[in-house]
Protein backbone atom coordinates (compact mmCIF):
# COMPACT_ATOMS: atom_id res chain seq x y z
CA UNK A 1 0.00 0.00 0.00
CA UNK A 2 1.45 3.36 -1.00
CA UNK A 3 1.97 6.15 1.51
CA UNK A 4 -0.63 8.92 1.64
CA UNK A 5 0.47 12.11 -0.10
CA UNK A 6 0.58 15.70 1.07
CA UNK A 7 0.64 18.30 -1.68
CA UNK A 8 3.45 20.80 -0.98
CA UNK A 9 3.42 24.07 -2.93
CA UNK A 10 6.73 25.99 -3.04
CA UNK A 11 7.46 29.29 -4.76
CA UNK A 12 11.21 29.43 -5.35
CA UNK A 13 13.50 27.10 -7.23
CA UNK A 14 15.52 26.02 -4.19
CA UNK A 15 12.90 26.38 -1.44
CA UNK A 16 12.26 23.46 0.90
CA UNK A 17 9.36 22.61 3.24
CA UNK A 18 11.78 22.74 6.18
CA UNK A 19 10.65 21.37 9.51
CA UNK A 20 7.05 20.95 8.33
CA UNK A 21 8.24 18.60 5.59
CA UNK A 22 10.38 16.59 7.98
CA UNK A 23 7.54 16.15 10.48
CA UNK A 24 5.12 15.09 7.76
CA UNK A 25 7.59 12.49 6.46
CA UNK A 26 8.05 11.21 10.01
CA UNK A 27 4.28 10.69 10.13
CA UNK A 28 4.47 8.48 7.06
CA UNK A 29 3.37 10.95 4.38
CA UNK A 30 4.92 11.27 0.95
CA UNK A 31 5.49 14.86 -0.14
CA UNK A 32 4.22 15.73 -3.62
CA UNK A 33 6.19 18.94 -4.24
CA UNK A 34 4.87 21.32 -6.90
CA UNK A 35 6.23 24.71 -7.99
CA UNK A 36 3.44 26.43 -9.99
CA UNK A 37 5.68 29.44 -10.59
CA UNK A 38 7.84 27.19 -12.77
CA UNK A 39 5.00 25.47 -14.59
CA UNK A 40 4.02 22.60 -12.30
CA UNK A 41 0.26 21.94 -12.45
CA UNK A 42 -1.96 21.82 -9.40
CA UNK A 43 -4.49 18.97 -9.15
CA UNK A 44 -8.10 19.50 -10.15
CA UNK A 45 -9.18 17.49 -7.11
CA UNK A 46 -7.62 16.55 -3.78
CA UNK A 47 -8.82 12.96 -4.12
CA UNK A 48 -5.21 11.74 -4.39
CA UNK A 49 -3.90 13.80 -1.48
CA UNK A 50 -4.47 13.79 2.26
CA UNK A 51 -3.86 17.54 2.54
CA UNK A 52 -2.05 20.54 1.09
CA UNK A 53 0.51 23.03 2.41
CA UNK A 54 1.18 26.28 0.54
CA UNK A 55 4.40 27.92 1.71
CA UNK A 56 5.77 31.47 1.50
CA UNK A 57 7.96 33.40 -0.90
CA UNK A 58 9.32 36.88 -1.64
CA UNK A 59 6.54 37.74 -4.09
CA UNK A 60 3.20 39.32 -3.23
CA UNK A 61 -0.17 37.77 -3.92
CA UNK A 62 -1.06 41.23 -5.28
CA UNK A 63 1.49 40.83 -8.09
CA UNK A 64 -0.03 40.74 -11.56
CA UNK A 65 1.24 37.28 -12.46
CA UNK A 66 -0.98 34.65 -14.08
CA UNK A 67 0.40 31.82 -11.94
CA UNK A 68 -0.39 33.76 -8.75
CA UNK A 69 -3.99 34.31 -9.83
CA UNK A 70 -4.34 30.62 -10.75
CA UNK A 71 -2.93 29.51 -7.43
CA UNK A 72 -5.25 31.80 -5.47
CA UNK A 73 -8.21 30.38 -7.40
CA UNK A 74 -6.96 26.82 -6.88
CA UNK A 75 -7.16 27.15 -3.09
CA UNK A 76 -10.89 26.69 -3.53
CA UNK A 77 -10.24 23.02 -4.36
CA UNK A 78 -9.09 21.88 -0.87
CA UNK A 79 -11.53 24.28 0.80
CA UNK A 80 -14.53 22.92 -1.11
CA UNK A 81 -13.44 19.31 -0.61
CA UNK A 82 -12.72 19.97 3.09
CA UNK A 83 -9.24 18.47 2.87
CA UNK A 84 -6.67 19.73 5.38
CA UNK A 85 -5.18 22.96 4.03
CA UNK A 86 -2.35 24.96 5.58
CA UNK A 87 -1.18 28.30 4.23
CA UNK A 88 2.08 29.69 5.62
CA UNK A 89 2.84 33.41 5.17
CA UNK A 90 2.23 33.94 1.43
CA UNK A 91 0.04 30.82 1.49
CA UNK A 92 -2.12 32.33 4.26
CA UNK A 93 -2.37 35.60 2.33
CA UNK A 94 -3.43 33.70 -0.78
CA UNK A 95 -6.17 31.99 1.21
CA UNK A 96 -7.35 35.39 2.46
CA UNK A 97 -7.43 36.71 -1.11
CA UNK A 98 -9.39 33.65 -2.22
CA UNK A 99 -11.94 34.40 0.49
CA UNK A 100 -12.27 38.00 -0.67
CA UNK A 101 -9.90 39.69 1.76
CA UNK A 102 -7.23 42.29 1.13
CA UNK A 103 -3.50 41.81 1.54
CA UNK A 104 -1.51 44.97 2.15
CA UNK A 105 1.58 46.53 3.68
CA UNK A 106 1.63 48.12 7.12
CA UNK A 107 0.43 51.76 6.93
CA UNK A 108 3.64 52.95 8.62
CA UNK A 109 5.93 50.82 6.48
CA UNK A 110 6.76 48.37 9.27
CA UNK A 111 7.62 44.73 8.65
CA UNK A 112 7.83 41.69 10.93
CA UNK A 113 11.18 39.94 10.67
CA UNK A 114 12.50 37.91 13.58
CA UNK A 115 10.87 36.56 16.72
CA UNK A 116 7.84 38.60 17.80
CA UNK A 117 5.07 37.94 20.35
CA UNK A 118 1.99 35.86 19.57
CA UNK A 119 -1.26 36.15 21.51
CA UNK A 120 -3.85 33.37 21.23
CA UNK A 121 -7.47 34.44 21.16
CA UNK A 122 -10.05 32.77 23.36
CA UNK A 123 -10.81 30.36 20.52
CA UNK A 124 -7.14 29.66 19.93
CA UNK A 125 -6.43 29.04 23.61
CA UNK A 126 -9.35 26.63 23.77
CA UNK A 127 -7.85 24.72 20.84
CA UNK A 128 -4.30 24.26 22.13
CA UNK A 129 -1.35 25.95 23.84
CA UNK A 130 0.62 28.40 21.67
CA UNK A 131 4.23 29.58 21.85
CA UNK A 132 4.80 33.08 23.21
CA UNK A 133 7.00 34.14 20.25
CA UNK A 134 7.16 32.91 16.66
CA UNK A 135 9.41 33.59 13.68
CA UNK A 136 8.29 36.10 11.05
CA UNK A 137 9.55 37.25 7.68
CA UNK A 138 6.96 39.38 5.88
CA UNK A 139 6.10 42.93 4.88
CA UNK A 140 2.40 42.37 4.17
CA UNK A 141 -0.53 41.10 6.18
CA UNK A 142 -4.05 39.90 5.46
CA UNK A 143 -7.36 41.22 6.71
CA UNK A 144 -9.91 39.21 8.64
CA UNK A 145 -12.88 38.29 6.48
CA UNK A 146 -16.09 36.34 6.84
CA UNK A 147 -15.38 32.64 7.11
CA UNK A 148 -12.19 33.12 9.13
CA UNK A 149 -11.92 32.48 12.86
CA UNK A 150 -9.02 34.33 14.48
CA UNK A 151 -6.90 31.97 16.56
CA UNK A 152 -3.86 34.14 17.37
CA UNK A 153 -2.98 37.82 17.01
CA UNK A 154 0.09 40.02 16.91
CA UNK A 155 0.96 43.67 17.55
CA UNK A 156 2.19 44.92 14.15
CA UNK A 157 0.06 42.67 11.91
CA UNK A 158 -3.04 41.70 13.85
CA UNK A 159 -4.03 38.49 12.06
CA UNK A 160 -1.42 35.82 12.78
CA UNK A 161 -3.35 32.54 12.76
CA UNK A 162 -6.82 31.89 11.37
CA UNK A 163 -9.00 28.85 10.83
CA UNK A 164 -11.61 28.28 8.15
CA UNK A 165 -13.94 25.42 8.93
CA UNK A 166 -12.41 22.48 10.77
CA UNK A 167 -9.15 21.92 8.96
CA UNK A 168 -8.05 24.93 6.89
CA UNK A 169 -5.54 27.22 8.60
CA UNK A 170 -3.54 30.26 7.66
CA UNK A 171 -0.39 31.23 9.58
CA UNK A 172 1.32 34.57 9.04
CA UNK A 173 4.46 33.25 10.76
CA UNK A 174 7.02 30.58 9.81
CA UNK A 175 7.07 27.50 12.09
CA UNK A 176 8.84 25.53 9.33
CA UNK A 177 12.07 27.53 9.58
CA UNK A 178 15.18 25.57 10.54
CA UNK A 179 18.39 27.08 11.89
CA UNK A 180 19.99 26.71 8.46
CA UNK A 181 17.06 28.50 6.81
CA UNK A 182 17.26 31.37 9.30
CA UNK A 183 21.00 31.77 8.65
CA UNK A 184 20.50 31.69 4.88
CA UNK A 185 17.63 34.19 4.90
CA UNK A 186 19.45 36.67 7.14
CA UNK A 187 22.59 36.46 5.03
CA UNK A 188 21.00 36.57 1.57
CA UNK A 189 18.44 39.26 2.47
CA UNK A 190 20.57 41.32 4.83
CA UNK A 191 19.37 44.63 3.36
CA UNK A 192 15.84 43.92 4.58
CA UNK A 193 17.06 43.88 8.20
CA UNK A 194 17.36 47.69 8.19
CA UNK A 195 13.58 48.21 7.85
CA UNK A 196 11.53 49.15 10.96
CA UNK A 197 10.26 45.94 12.56
CA UNK A 198 13.20 43.80 11.43
CA UNK A 199 15.54 42.37 14.05
CA UNK A 200 19.24 42.16 13.27
CA UNK A 201 20.83 38.77 12.64
CA UNK A 202 22.30 38.37 16.14
CA UNK A 203 18.93 39.12 17.76
CA UNK A 204 17.21 36.57 15.53
CA UNK A 205 19.70 33.85 16.35
CA UNK A 206 19.41 34.62 20.06
CA UNK A 207 15.62 34.53 19.69
CA UNK A 208 15.83 31.13 18.10
CA UNK A 209 17.74 29.68 21.04
CA UNK A 210 15.19 31.23 23.40
CA UNK A 211 11.94 30.41 21.59
CA UNK A 212 12.37 27.66 19.02
CA UNK A 213 11.93 24.74 21.40
CA UNK A 214 8.41 25.93 22.21
CA UNK A 215 7.67 26.55 18.51
CA UNK A 216 8.84 23.03 17.63
CA UNK A 217 6.62 21.50 20.32
CA UNK A 218 3.67 23.55 19.13
CA UNK A 219 4.16 22.57 15.47
CA UNK A 220 4.39 18.88 16.32
CA UNK A 221 1.06 19.05 18.16
CA UNK A 222 -0.53 21.37 15.59
CA UNK A 223 0.16 19.05 12.66
CA UNK A 224 -1.62 16.20 14.45
CA UNK A 225 -4.57 18.48 15.11
CA UNK A 226 -4.57 19.73 11.52
CA UNK A 227 -4.51 16.25 10.01
CA UNK A 228 -7.02 14.81 12.49
CA UNK A 229 -9.27 17.78 13.34
CA UNK A 230 -10.79 16.69 16.61
CA UNK A 231 -11.05 18.63 19.87
CA UNK A 232 -7.66 18.77 21.52
CA UNK A 233 -6.47 20.51 24.68
CA UNK A 234 -2.79 20.70 25.50
CA UNK A 235 -1.43 21.66 28.87
CA UNK A 236 0.38 25.01 28.95
CA UNK A 237 4.14 24.86 29.21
Amino acid sequence: MSAPKILVVLHQEHSTPGRVGRLLRERGYELDIRRPRFGDPLPETMAGHAGAVVFGGPMSCNDDEAWIRREIDWIGVPLREEKPFLGICLGAQMMARHLGGRVSRHPDGHVEIGYWPLRPTQAGAALMAWPSHVYHWHNEGFEHVRGMELMAAGDTFANQAVRCGRNAYGLQFHPEVTHLMLCRWTMCEEAKLAVPGAQDRATQIAGRFQHDHAVARWLDAFLDLWLEPEPLALAAE
